[in-house]
């Protein structure tokens, strides 16, 4: 299998969404006699969503697909987390696939569909179907503040891996990606590249994550400010800074959101995890932020500093601080709704009419004076 990745090419390769179709947008919120600004969010999202689709007016958004990355970390073992370092990540997973986890509940609540791709989770592979650990690269990757998480081969195989995702779901015909991850011990890792690549230090990128105390955020400081160190080096090459200090889901989360943007497929962005690999693929392709909405903030540091380096507003306020794709998936509601507003009445789904109900016995005046 080859596994080199050029780079260079998707700077050429990722366009600009659809400026005609924006426009398009724009007219149909005039046709349908709606003030400039009178649905607020809703008109940009669905001015977004023509453009990104390069159709206006849009059809309603029918196949949308909640994705989780998942991999252990290194750094765990050393406690940065709340969760087990050693089957916390697999225990997630399967929560997951079971449909107990929030992100499973909420999912089928707003009608999406719910992929887990394990490439790093230090799990026994037969533990997980087939369609989940076929992209696995490694166990687990490297502690990052004293050694590379990845070799240069296993960075560009995850990185490949993304790519292959973002492919099947854009020839399975999904139209919009609500982008989550899986990890124990991620948030150390996302700290680690959103220091690196804006030149912050440890102290204002690393947040309290899965809710440590001010013991455990003074050693995860400590783990990214190492990490830091090892990163510097390697900034000018964005594979070579993910094998050293990223792991296998942040290189396939890369790998991910370029082909998509290459494929003209819509990402929303959840959590520190996607919005750091989201401020690494900027790096490799500028336009490619075009093609993403960030879903909310979670309370990381790091995270609103990506966000502001991209500069994407999230979608909501929910509060939301635990990620893996919950912020997402709470923000399809709203571009389901841009969508449905803009598009064509014949083409949005009608809803089921209520079963009629006998009308309820209302006391009259008489009753009521009986009582008394």
């Amino acid at each position: 299998m080859d596994t080199t990745v050029d780079l260079d090419t998707f700077s050429s390769l990722v366009e600009r969404p659809d400026e005609g179709a924006r426009r398009g947008a724009e007219e149909r919120w005039q046709q349908l006699a709606v003030p400039r600004g009178g649905l607020g969010r809703l008109q940009e999202l669905g001015a977004w969503l023509a453009s990104a689709r390069g159709e206006a007016p849009v059809r309603p958004l029918t196949g949308a697909r909640v994705l989780l990355f998942a991999a252990d970390h290194g750094v765990a073992s050393l406690g940065v987390s709340t969760l087990d370092a050693r089957g916390g990540t697999a225990d997630r997973v399967r929560a997951v696939l079971d449909g107990t986890a929030p992100v499973a509940v909420l999912a089928r609540r707003y009608g999406a569909d719910v992929r887990v791709v394990d490439v790093a989770v230090d799990a026994d592979p037969n533990e997980f179907p087939e369609e989940v650990v076929r992209h696995r690269v490694r166990r687990g990757s490297g502690r990052i503040d004293v050694e590379d998480a990845l070799s240069a081969d296993e960075a560009a195989r995850a990185f490949r891996a993304g790519m292959a995702v973002a492919d099947e779901e854009a020839d399975a015909g999904t139209d919009l990606v609500l982008l989550g991850d899986l990890g124990v011990g991620s948030t150390t890792v996302a700290a680690v590249l959103v220091g690196a690549l804006c030149g912050t230090d440890a102290a204002a990128v690393t947040g309290r994550g899965s809710g440590v105390d001010d013991r455990t955020w003074m050693v995860k400081c400590a783990t990214v400010r190492d990490a830091l160190r090892r990163a510097r080096p390697v900034l000018g090459d964005q594979l070579a800074l993910l094998a050293a200090t990223g792991g296998a889901d942040f290189a396939a989360i890369t790998g991910f959101l370029l082909q998509a943007a290459v494929r003209k497929l819509p990402v929303v962005l959840d959590g520190v995890v996607s919005a750091a690999c989201a401020l690494v693929a900027q790096r490799i392709a500028f336009r490619a932020p075009e093609w993403w909405r960030a879903a909310s903030l979670t309370g990381e540091p790091a995270q609103a500093k990506a966000y502001d380096r991209l500069t994407l507003t999230p979608l909501h306020e929910a509060g939301v601080t635990m990620g893996e794709g919950v912020g997402a998936v709470l923000a399809l509601p709203l571009l389901q709704a841009a969508g449905d507003t803009l598009a064509e009445p014949s083409a949005v789904p009608s809803a089921k009419p209520l079963p009629p109900r006998a009308p309820a016995k209302l006391p009259t005046a008489a009753d009521l004076l009986d009582r008394y």
